[in-house]
């Protein structure tokens, strides 16, 4: 049986899980490592590419880098979050404001390291990044447009780092991320409906609390009706899709059903519902990549039985 103390070290491992989102980061990796398998160098040998050290200390690097995002965003929103996640809060709360500062600064100080093995520019990415994720946190999240703008493009730039390591600069390239761009900045509006309570008692002047709820689902209408002009490249230009084709048209499909029900919504729990219903559009979009070509998935499985298992 686990002692108090042992319990307490387990809780507060728990906290911080929770509070840098684990949960998140691991999709993010492996979206990162699809992404450079199946789209940005699909003409490398499978093996070529996950056993690439520089493509794993990119990844690992954007891994703490995000972390520490999300460790200094907690920091700063902490009172505010006692209103809109009161439950969350209380969780995240195990682990001191004192400890979370620690970590941030461990973490960005290993993402800076591993950064230096790549190259001094990676140093620099890496760099700007971390201090965006601050500026972010500390300042731009609480104006409106500029605070979502700057979030939509943090949340991409992980990927950027591997398009620019892969100099791949196909036109699909960038279709493809447009529609991630725009998926993000929906997300990212949702939530400041979702949070409009805690973000108007604390002065947050997000786009809900400047300009109106109205507004906000306008401007969502908007946004979803933007996401038909790269899912209508993708599916009526030939780009090499394979299966991940029905993806685009499902998740068109549940963007229509998402704004049905966004007009209709009224109450946080139905707004975080939405939010919700985005974040799995985001992560079936991860794991359809594996349908960009079905032929290519069996050749994976084989190295990998034979990586672990031998011949």
């Amino acid at each position: 049986m686990l002692s108090r103390k042992n319990k307490l070290l387990l809780l507060k491992l728990a906290s911080l899980f929770s509070v840098v989102r684990g949960y998140n980061i691991w999709v993010i990796a492996l979206a990162q490592y699809l992404t450079s398998i199946y789209i940005l160098a699909p003409e490398k040998a499978f093996s070529d590419v996950i056993l690439d050290p520089n493509l794993f200390i990119i990844v690992l690097a954007s891994t703490l880098s995000i972390a520490s995002g999300y460790l200094i965003n907690n920091f700063y929103d902490s009172e505010k979050d006692l209103i809109n996640r009161p439950t969350k809060t209380f969780i995240d709360n195990y682990v001191s404001q004192k400890t979370k500062l620690s970590v941030y600064f461990i973490l960005n100080f290993l993402a800076v390291i591993l950064a230096s093995y790549i190259s001094f520019r990676a140093v620099l990415f890496f760099s700007a990044y971390i201090f965006m994720l601050w500026f972010y946190s500390h300042k731009l999240k609480k104006y409106p447009f500029i605070g979502n703008l700057t979030a939509s493009i943090l949340a991409i730039s992980p990927f950027f780092a591997v398009f620019v390591y892969y100099k791949n600069f196909d036109w699909v390239i960038f279709i493809h991320a447009s529609f991630l761009f725009l998926i993000l900045s929906l997300r990212e509006l949702v939530k400041d409906l979702e949070n409009l309570k805690g973000d108007f008692s604390h002065n947050y002047q997000t786009i809900p609390v400047v300009y109106g709820i109205a507004y906000s689902k306008r401007l969502a209408t908007l946004l979803v009706l933007l996401t038909a002009i790269p899912v209508l490249l993708l599916i009526f230009y030939h780009f090499p899709l394979g299966y991940m084709y029905y993806y685009f048209i499902i998740s068109f499909i549940l963007l229509l059903i998402f704004l049905f029900f966004l007009w209709k919504a009224q109450k946080r729990s139905e707004y975080l519902r939405l939010h919700n219903l985005l974040k799995a559009i985001l992560v079936i979009g991860v794991f359809s990549i594996f349908f960009i070509n079905i032929d290519l998935i069996i050749d994976r499985l084989s190295f990998l039985e034979e990586l672990f298992f031998g011949k």
